[in-house]
């Protein structure tokens, strides 16, 4: 089925498009320098992010890391290789499946985890009210 034509923009939704994407853009700014002066990157932020939020307490395997980040089975490995090394993760033998590994935070990871995430949410306070702003605007247009 072939998909139909989408109306033109005007002036005004190219502006809350890029207003939008610019606050976005601040924020990740905002995620890679805090990560930066805790000794992690932004990605390694989120997969320990993506292992402590993991649905129901469900231990997060590799494989499910890599679909969380959207990033490549080989990259989540080397990944996580990296974050074993610094003290943040350990990998546990899955008890349901003698080929996979859970991935869970050390106390250190957690710890690092918990001052990065307390950081985001308030920069999430702070840029939340603007970026619901430009949502409603571009969803209302």
């Amino acid at each position: 089925m072939a998909r139909r034509p989408l109306p033109p923009l005007d002036p005004d939704d190219y502006r809350r498009l890029a207003a939008f994407r610019h606050t976005l853009r601040r924020f990740l700014h905002f995620s890679e320098s805090a990560a930066a002066r805790m000794g992690v990157t932004g990605q390694q932020y989120h997969a320990l992010l993506a292992v402590r939020a993991s649905a129901g307490g469900r231990p997060l395997t590799i494989n499910d890391l890599a679909g969380q980040l959207l990033i490549k089975h080989n990259s989540a490995v080397g990944l996580v290789d990296r974050l074993a090394e610094q003290g943040l993760l350990v990998r546990k033998p899955a008890q349901d499946d003698a080929r996979k590994v859970n991935l869970a935070l050390t106390a250190k990871g957690a710890r690092v985890l918990g001052r990065l995430a307390g950081s985001h949410w308030e920069e999430l306070g702070r840029v939340g009210t603007q970026l619901r702003e430009l949502l409603r605007q571009i969803a209302g247009s």
